[in-house]
């Protein structure tokens, strides 16, 4: 009774929904909220961790938060990430694709646990003035484990959804996942609501100095994983748990070669994951020029506690306003107009951001500018990139799926950091305002470029995908 009463509330959202069909989905949204819980406080928490763990004493003695070194941290998670990836790929090669997601859950479970230790370490956690005043080996450390958490939490974020997703796609037919897959992302925004909203604050709640009991609640959340994707496994239907084949699949696997960077390998040898991969390239390098601009106005305007209580209801917000985006029917927008469409409404959008962008420095548009940006990203634009996965092989979805999500997503911040690398010398040059303006303008130029490249493989990518369903082929 309670089954069909839900799936009829959803209906009007999602689409119409078997009874097991329901079901299914609604466990891998369980799943997902345990992800996404985790990831989203761990990624607020990032940015005000790293921030406060790098401050520095300025020219007038003043303890400053050190949100400049944030680009050099991108720059080494990039760097540390390649042979993290390529690893990542042979273990997929060795191990069933569900108990490679039952390792790598319980693997950062227990470094979530590992860090915590670290923040409550005489290295850790501080005020910005106790951090600033450390010298010597001490402040080398606060630097290790600042740097450390931050290729941390990236790491996560690339690996551990993208497992998430090829399994999904593994075992979801076309027509399934465009209803399926929204719902999944909807579930998945009350972990990213409620984590970043409650989580992140318990410490203060408490009285406590550090971070360290919400990266326990993390890790609590992260090994949850396991045992809800061995429910999954257990209470669907086997018919419920198949996966796309094309007419072409085998021979398609025939010309995939094995080695330690077959998934990169395979990425730069298709057009269509190389449009895969400039997708999130794209976007991540915008918003990337924008988040900058945000978390330095807000490192100047809140200090300690309240920075990260203020990034913290930026992580809830962004999730809130994606869920909503869902349950007003965004969904409906890839079955209803297609795939193209679907693709196409994020770089509209993000143009229009840019504009105002340029236009408007204050915090709180910066604020509503980086949630809207990012909530229609992963309401819209998220559950379609994943639609592109299925008419794949099982070593695109699951190899370059992991290269495609890692440097498409962290190859475009390192890129976009390079770019705010050229905020400091401008500063210096022009003064703050003008500084921060000219560094704004000469994104907007970039920006708008890369908009109208994406309209064009938003195009491609979703007319190759709808050609291959409709033809029962893989792409590649």
């Amino acid at each position: 009774m309670v089954i069909s009463l839900l799936r009829w509330i959803v209906k009007p959202v999602f689409g119409s929904f078997e009874e097991e069909e329901f079901k299914k989905f609604t466990r891998m949204g369980l799943v997902f909220t345990t992800l996404i819980g985790s990831y989203w406080t761990m990624r607020t928490l990032k940015k005000s961790i790293f921030t406060i763990m790098c401050s520095y004493f300025d020219a007038a003695g003043v303890a400053q938060q050190g949100a400049y070194l944030e680009p050099y941290a991108k720059t080494v998670s990039l760097l540390v990430l390649i042979p993290v990836v390529a690893f990542y790929s042979k273990l997929v090669e060795r191990f069933k694709h569900e108990r490679m997601f039952y390792v790598l859950s319980t693997i950062y479970a227990a470094l979530n646990v590992f860090f915590a230790l670290c923040l409550i370490s005489p290295w850790g956690e501080a005020s910005p003035e106790i951090v600033a005043a450390r010298t010597g080996f001490a402040a080398i450390m606060t630097k290790v484990i600042a740097f450390s958490w931050y290729v941390f939490v990236e790491s996560y974020g690339s690996l551990m959804i993208a497992l998430f997703w090829a399994i999904a796609a593994s075992v979801t037919l076309p027509d399934s996942a465009k209803k399926g897959f929204p719902m999944v992302v909807a579930i998945g925004q009350l972990g990213g609501i409620f984590g970043p909203q409650y989580i992140t604050k318990l410490p203060q709640w408490l009285g406590q100095e550090t971070a360290a009991t919400s990266l326990l609640l993390c890790g609590l959340f992260t090994f949850s994983a396991v045992l809800l994707l061995t429910y999954f496994f257990k209470a669907t239907p086997k018919e419920l748990l198949v996966s796309f084949h094309g007419k072409n699949e085998k021979a398609e696997e025939e010309k995939q070669e094995p080695g330690f960077f077959e998934g990169l390998q395979l990425m730069l040898k298709h057009k269509y994951l190389i449009g895969m991969f400039f997708i999130p390239f794209f976007f991540e390098f915008i918003v990337t020029i924008f988040d900058l601009h945000f978390n330095y106005v807000a490192s100047l305007t809140y200090k300690g506690h309240e920075y990260k209580q203020f990034i913290a209801s930026y992580g809830s917000w962004v999730n809130t306003v994606a869920l909503l985006c869902l349950l007003l029917g965004v969904s409906n927008i890839p079955r209803r107009l297609g795939v193209v469409v679907s693709l196409m409404v994020l770089p509209v959008i993000i143009a229009a951001a840019i504009t105002g962008f340029i236009t408007i420095s204050h915090l709180n548009f910066l604020f509503w500018l980086m949630v809207g940006s990012k909530a229609i990203n992963y309401a819209l634009n998220g559950p379609t990139m994943k639609l592109l996965y299925i008419p794949t092989t099982e070593d695109v979805r699951f190899k370059s799926q992991a290269w495609i999500e890692t440097f498409g997503s962290r190859a475009s911040k390192e890129g976009g950091s390079i770019f705010n690398m050229l905020l400091g010398p401008l500063v210096n040059r022009y003064g703050a305002v003008a500084g921060r303006a000219t560094h704004a303008l000469w994104s907007a130029y970039l920006g708008y470029g890369f908009v109208v490249v994406w309209l064009f493989l938003a195009v491609f990518l979703g007319r190759t995908y709808q050609k291959a369903v409709d033809k029962k082929r893989v792409v590649c």
